[in-house]
């Protein structure tokens, strides 16, 4: 599904050269739960948004589903982060006076579906990621943090993505929420949808059943894991 060549992301401001990423290579298959971690300023999050479709390599090559993705067009790319990639983000990034519904429902504005079919889809997503129906016409800011994360993570499957890219996604949650949420996440693993977890804590890459660590924008190791269910 996605296959990394040789990545290296150099950013050049003034006279200073930062080396984000310095030649990363790997695989990752349809169905697998990987973690990618490191710590601050080692390159995870410049891979992070190359593996989104949100920005190119320097040099080096991105296939997701054969397609190289610096070889696309804006239309096409819009297309592919639309209909191939869900996100979900450590900062939820909800609409906060609009209903859990109505944020969950908002990629569909365009879809060409009737205002029935997208209530439907919504409902669906929602009950699909353990959220509530009590809650579905509560504003997101009415929420906890661990069901704004739900609801965000409701958002990312609206379209039916192949992968669910999700970085730091337990960092604004408590311990007893973040086990909820990657309970959530190991869910959705085994019902098919491939999971990409960006993270700096040990704890939560250690739910995936891969581990690619990232230092000074390098591969350090790249290993399979048996995930520890009673980490979070």
């Amino acid at each position: 599904m996605i296959e990394c060549r040789n990545l290296i992301k150099t950013y050049i401001s003034g006279d200073v050269r930062t080396d984000a990423l310095k030649g990363v290579s790997f695989k990752i298959n349809k169905g697998e739960f990987v973690s990618i971690i490191g710590p601050s300023g080692s390159g995870k999050s410049t891979l992070m948004h190359i593996l989104g479709a949100l920005d190119n390599p320097t040099s080096g090559e991105y296939f997701l589903d054969g397609h190289e993705v610096s070889k696309l067009d804006d239309d096409e790319l819009s297309d592919l982060r639309r209909n191939k990639i869900g996100f979900v983000f450590q900062a939820f990034n909800l609409l906060p006076r609009t209903t859990v519904l109505r944020n969950v429902m908002l990629p569909l504005l365009y879809s060409g579906m009737t205002m029935e079919e997208r209530n439907k889809r919504a409902k669906e997503c929602l009950r699909y990621a353990g959220m509530e129906e009590s809650k579905f016409m509560n504003l997101s800011n009415q929420l906890s943090g661990g069901q704004m994360q739900r609801v965000a993570i409701a958002r990312s499957l609206i379209n039916n993505p192949s992968i669910i890219l999700a970085d730091e996604p337990t960092g604004n949650l408590d311990t007893k929420t973040s086990k909820i949420i990657m309970d959530a996440f190991r869910e959705l693993n085994r019902k098919g949808h491939t999971i990409i977890l960006i993270t700096h804590e040990m704890d939560v890459a250690d739910c995936a059943n891969r581990i690619i660590q990232i230092r000074d924008g390098l591969v350090e190791r790249d290993a399979p894991n048996k995930p520890n269910d009673h980490v979070i």
